[in-house]
């Protein structure tokens, strides 16, 4: 029986079909919280009993849980960290969900739930706010693991696809969103994709169902708008993207890029990158912009090679 057909789902219920996909065992799990200086809450999952090695930064509109399958496959401990807005951390009032007001959340959670510098991995949103990190605290971070995302591409309200997917952000059903993820190539499989839905939605008291992270409603504001009631998307979208090459330029660890196949990274993005961040790697795998759920193994296979590169 799926995880969706019964009663007693819940946000774990998912990890033992997924370990048995992948011959692995189910390490424990468990969701942590972080009272915030300023009254919010910043949540996360932590896999392993072992000292963290990797912390991972999902991307907007998703939540630790798209971290699962990579993790399973990892095999090592691992913090997941369900950024401000997202999952089960506060949403902010002021609706400022850029990479260096994010970091300053992951900063504070490292100090308290880490013992060591960490391979820091942080996909789409989470990559650029995982440059932040890195760039305001090397102490905390060994490596940084950027994918699909460079400060290059749009950040004005997300990529194309992802502005017209945020244009719906209900639906009567889990399943009508189920089909409308994998109409934009969000997700893997179908049963991968239920399981992201599930995770990140909520049903309303009139009975449908919306994601619950605060991205969405405000990408959607923003989107129906009258173009005089929102700044200008160039202007906003240079400032984020110069203060992104500056907080790489300053980050002290080395850098990967992982570039998806089919994601939101286009060929002058990566080229910008390369002569921007010239001592980086840069490396490809076939996949859609949200890696981690369309080719976690081979994620997992760059993770764990940066992991044991180093003691």
């Amino acid at each position: 029986m799926s995880p969706l057909a019964s009663e007693e789902t819940s946000e774990f219920s998912f990890l033992a079909g997924q370990a048995r996909a992948l011959h692995v065992e189910v390490p424990p799990v468990r969701r942590v919280s972080l009272p915030l200086p300023d009254g919010r809450t910043l949540s996360a999952l932590r896999y392993g009993d072992d000292p963290v090695e990797v912390t991972l930064l999902h991307g907007a509109g998703l939540n630790a849980h798209t971290w699962d399958t990579t993790v399973l496959a990892l095999g090592r401990p691992a913090l997941s960290i369900d950024l401000a807005g997202h999952g089960d951390s506060s949403w902010r009032e002021d609706a400022d969900y850029t990479g260096r007001t994010l970091a300053a959340d992951v900063i504070e959670a490292l100090r308290i739930w880490t013992d060591r510098p960490q391979v820091l991995v942080g996909q789409s949103l989470g990559g650029l706010t995982a440059a932040a990190v890195a760039a305001h605290a090397p102490e905390l971070v060994r490596d940084l693991i950027v994918v699909d995302i460079t400060p290059g591409v749009d950040q004005s309200v997300g990529p194309a696809a992802l502005r017209e997917f945020y244009r719906v952000v209900d639906g009567a059903s889990r399943d009508e969103l189920v089909d409308r993820a994998q109409q934009f190539g969000f997700g893997g499989s179908r049963d991968d994709t239920a399981r992201g839905v599930f995770l990140n939605t909520r049903v309303r008291p009139d009975g449908r169902v919306e994601w619950k992270h605060h991205f969405a409603h405000i990408a959607a504001r923003l989107l129906t708008a009258a173009p005089s009631d929102v700044a200008s998307p160039a202007a906003t979208t240079g400032i984020l993207g110069e203060h992104g090459w500056s907080d790489l330029g300053a980050a002290a660890a080395p850098i990967a890029l992982v570039r998806a196949s089919h994601g939101f990274v286009s060929e002058d993005a990566e080229a910008e990158f390369r002569t921007r961040v010239p001592s980086a790697q840069v490396l490809h795998l076939d996949g859609s912009h949200n890696l981690q759920e369309t080719a976690p193994t081979a994620l997992a296979e760059i993770i764990r090679t940066a992991v044991d590169a180093r003691p």
